[in-house]
């Protein structure tokens, strides 16, 4: 059975979402697009939604969480590979759109990739803050997309102390303050 929480943030209210003892949806709470419903009947917190609460709780304290709660991401097999390189970008640290492209190119053999393709796979990620798609950047360096709202990615890097640099290279991470 699918379980949820609401839970405050420093930037709004956000829901989460678990099944079968893996995190399944982390997401903003937004006017225009509105939760989930909860079911009738609530459910026992699971162990996964309180190891996902604590994670924010470090997460938004300036912590980098020393751990990550098991996850399900459920996609293609293009998402999840998308999703899984957002997971190595680090803490303080930003990569752009273009960039995860050339990786995925040359991880197929592939000349090149969209970048719009790999925007449109990091936009469908469901468990936001965890897998961190708030850290990848447009070309130069530029803040493009997130479905939390821009206002909100630009919060979540400065709490990062992000400082949004462009990248010499174009399949580097970039590395911030340092």
């Amino acid at each position: 059975m699918e379980c949820f929480l609401r839970c405050p943030s420093p930037l709004g209210s956000l829901t989460l979402t678990a099944e079968d003892g893996f995190l399944t949806g982390l997401f903003f709470d937004r006017a225009d697009s509105p939760p989930p419903a909860c079911p009738p009947a609530p459910c026992a917190l699971p162990p996964v939604l309180i190891s996902a609460q604590r994670w924010l709780d470090a997460y938004f304290a300036g912590e980098i969480p020393a751990f990550t709660p098991p996850l399900r991401l459920e996609g293609t097999p293009f998402q999840r590979r998308v999703w899984s390189m957002l997971l190595e970008i680090p803490y303080g640290e930003t990569m752009t759109y273009g960039s995860l492209a050339a990786r995925i190119a040359r991880e197929r053999g592939l000349r090149r990739m969209s970048a719009q393709a790999v925007g449109q796979a990091v936009g469908r990620n469901p468990i936001s803050l965890i897998v961190p798609c708030h850290r990848v950047v447009g070309a130069g360096g530029s803040l493009t997309g997130y479905g939390g709202g821009l206002d909100r990615k630009a919060r979540l890097l400065q709490l990062e102390q992000s400082v949004i640099l462009p990248s010499p290279l174009p399949d580097s991470v970039s590395r911030i303050n340092g």
